[in-house]
Order: C-alpha cells, then structure tokens, then sequence
C-alpha cells in the first residue's frame, strides 16, 4: 500500500470497503493511468460522464479561456455571465420549444431536487410518484423517489406522499391521479441493470400525466448526452417531458447539472417565495464553458451511428461466453448478467488486473456494466471485447 494510498483511506470519507485504489497520474481519451505508469482502459466513462474522453480538447481550451475571464463572481441568478448564457442557448437550441429555459445546478442530484420542488409548486399538489428499480440520486428528495430499498432504509423518514408503480406497466399508469405532482422516470433505467421501456409505455404515460395535469419529468442524467445513440434519449420514444433534468456526461468532465423546463414553469421559483430554489456555485462559469464545450462536440464530432455500431460489436463479442446468461444494451449503455454478486466480482477484479475498467450495478449486482466513452474506436472495442472474455474465462 502506497503513502497515497494509505491518506486515501485516512483522511477520506469512504463509500465502500473495497474501493479500487487506483492511484490516478493522468487521463486521456479512453485511457487512465496510474502512477506507476499502467494504463487502464476506461470502460465505464467515469460511470457515464465521460462521453466524450478524458480532457477532450475543445473542453480543455473553453476552460482555459474562463480560467483567464474569472470564476465565481456570485451566487447563480443575480449577475448575467457570459458562459452561463452561452451554455443556456446552446442546450435549449437543442431541445423542442417547450424546453426553453434553463436552470443551471452543481449536479445531477441537485436537479431532481429541484425538479421535484418545481412539480409540487407549480400543480400546488404533494404526491410523487416514480417506478421500481429507480436510481434518481443520493440526497434526501431524490432517494425518496428511488426504489432501492436497502440504500434507503437507514435514513428514513424520508419524503411523504410518494408512490412507486411498476416500470413498464401500463395498468399501474391509472395510480397517477389529479393528486400527482410529477411523474419522475429515468428515460432508460441505469441502475436497474439497463432496464428500456416500450414504446407504447412511454406514449401512455405521457398521455396520462396530460390528462390528470401531472408534471412528467425526464431523468437524463445517465442514459442522456448521447449515451444510448441520441443526444437526448426521449428523442427515441417521440415523447416530450415537461421537465428534464441532466448530469454527469453534460460537463465534458466537470461537475454540472441542469434542470430545464419552460420559462413559465421556471418562473415559479422567483415568487411565494422568492429564491424558490437556491445555488450558490450552480451555473459556476468554467462548468459552463465546459458543458457548452461538450456540446459543441456532441453536435458536430460525435457519428450516432457509429454508436451503435460499436455498441452492436462489443455486445456480439461479449455473448461468445455461454457464462453471459442475457445482455441488455441501448446504444453504449450495457448490463451483462451473470449467475452470481460473487461471480461478477471476480469478473470485475480480473478486468481491472488486465487494465480494463468495469463495474457492477448498486441495485442489480448480479450483472456488470461497461459504458464507454462514445469516442472510442472499433478496434478498442474489440480489444475491449477480447479482455472482457479473457477475465471471464480465466475466472471461471
């Protein structure tokens, strides 16, 4: 164990028991590496943040050219900042029109805190309902409307009034009532193990928040930023939320989250009462540029097709092993269930010993994701393939 290492373990809060303890010296593109000079190839992305590689160039040069402007200069919403804006017109230009208006946070969490805050103060209603098998963030509000039980039952009392109907179904769409606030669901389920809804699912959703006036709200944060083979994932069900909120990947690598709305529901957040929702560093400046960055990337390097092509690839690959017993894949979003927790941890340590990044999922763990980032190439796709097969084999 290095000095690092051990005031890793000293002088930090820790999450879990056995973290990886890779000691980081640098990252680029797909590849991290360590300080002893091994490279690892980075097939999670940072768990689905970074998209676009490690330290993308156009990203590193937008921050630059902040760093050289100014940083924090005061608390969001008060003075008008040009990165926040340019961040702002760049990601609605992007949006259908009743997806106006930005809200400009510090992370994915924050913005389903305040996207559940913006669904009770527009409809003035309490009930919260969302799906089993949800993962919508770690803080009191967004753990309320997840399903993961055994993550939330040592801190309740957690929200009231909320109710959890089962994903994909389309009978449990009739509890969403005119006592509903909003509706919150991961476009697709990522925790979950990758868990895609129908069509005709999301269709009825959507039409049954219109009809009770329930807010419908989109969480993006994992399967968006063209994660699964679109910019925004809803763009592959033509269905629209009201709210939508982002995280992880939209940074380019720095720590942003966004809730979006219209302009009319937003604006409830500035009366009775006013400052309805608050954020001191949200919309931070080199965050934006960053995320306007990304962006920019998104649209005009990033071949949709390609996605899901190298997602097609390494899927084919990776079924070769009769010890894959189903693969759930959306364009680069994969779960690859295996017969046992301890099975897939052998799986995932052999990887990471081979210098090939993995992980495993909180609230199905009997399978183990990979989510590269969307810049990586078919010939590091079947590298990536081979590895994963050998960790398989040689633990089996």
């Amino acid at each position: 164990m290095s000095i690092g290492t051990e005031e890793f373990l000293a002088l930090q809060g820790q999450t879990n028991e056995s973290p990886y303890l890779i000691e980081i010296a640098s990252a680029e593109g797909i590849y991290i590496t360590d300080i002893s000079g091994k490279k690892y190839m980075d097939m999670i992305a940072g768990v689905a943040v970074n998209n676009i590689g490690h330290r993308h160039p156009k990203v590193i040069d937008s921050i630059k050219e902040q760093l050289d402007q100014h940083l924090h200069v005061m608390v969001y919403g008060e003075f008008v900042q040009s990165s926040q804006v340019d961040f702002a017109k760049k990601l609605t230009t992007l949006l259908p029109n009743n997806l106006d208006s930005v809200y400009t946070v510090n992370s994915g969490t924050e913005a389903n805190e305040a996207a559940l805050k913006l669904a009770k103060r527009s409809t003035g209603r309490t009930e919260l309902v969302s799906f089993r098998g949800s993962y919508h963030g770690s803080t009191h509000g967004s753990m309320s409307v997840s399903g993961n039980e055994t993550k939330k039952s040592a801190f309740r009392p957690l929200l009231p009034d909320v109710r959890f109907l089962e994903f994909n179904s389309l009978d449990d769409l009739q509890q969403i009532s005119t006592k509903t606030a909003g509706v919150i669901i991961e476009t697709v389920q990522g925790d979950a193990g990758v868990r895609v809804p129908t069509m005709e699912f999301m269709h009825a959703l959507r039409t049954r928040c219109s009809e009770v006036g329930a807010l419908l709200i989109f969480d993006e944060i994992q399967c968006g930023i063209g994660r699964i083979g679109s910019l925004f994932a809803f763009e592959q069900f033509n269905v629209i939320p009201d709210i939508l909120t982002l995280g992880k990947a939209l940074g380019g690598g720095m720590p942003i989250g966004a809730l979006v709305s219209s302009q009319d529901l937003l604006s409830e957040f500035t009366h009775n009462p006013a400052l309805g929702h608050i954020t001191t560093f949200g919309g931070h400046p080199v965050n934006c540029a960053a995320a306007a960055a990304c962006l920019d990337v998104m649209t005009s390097e990033i071949d949709y097709g390609v996605i899901e092509e190298n997602g097609h690839l390494l899927e084919e690959i990776i079924s070769g092993s009769d010890e894959i017993l189903e693969i759930r894949r959306i364009g680069m979003m994969f779960a690859f269930d295996m017969v046992s927790t301890e099975r897939v941890a052998k799986v995932v340590d052999k990887c990471l010993e081979k210098g090939l990044i993995s992980f495993w999922f909180l609230s199905h763990p009997n399978s183990f994701r990979l989510s590269p980032p969307l810049t990586i190439t078919n010939g590091e796709i079947r590298q990536a393939g081979q590895i994963v097969l050998e960790a398989i084999s040689e633990t089996a």
